[in-house]
């Protein structure tokens, strides 16, 4: 097993998950219904099947696809999401 492979995965999604939708959908659960446990799973096992399908399409997409295009794809999606983003939020009287 590549360690450093398996813990720079591991960091970059702790990082990314502190503070985001998903931990605060989990803290709302658990102040709701009290019950830590199996939110607790359900959660985790929500974030396996999620990242084992990231990881395995992931490498059948990358035989396809060369990874500059897919850096290409990926920074035009986000582009367009913060285009949307920007422009649902700017007021009305701004937009005219």
């Amino acid at each position: 097993m590549n360690w450093k492979l398996f813990f720079l995965s591991f960091g970059m999604l702790f990082l990314a998950e502190l503070g985001d939708k998903t931990q605060l959908s989990v803290f709302t659960l658990v102040a709701r219904h009290k019950a830590p446990i199996p939110i607790f799973l359900g959660a985790s096992l929500a974030l396996v099947v999620v990242t084992f399908m990231g990881a395995f399409l992931g490498e059948f997409v990358t035989r396809y696809i060369p990874e500059r295009y897919m850096h290409l794809i990926s920074a035009l999606f986000f582009l367009g999401i913060g285009v949307v983003m920007l422009w649902t939020t700017i007021p009305e009287f701004i937009r005219k």
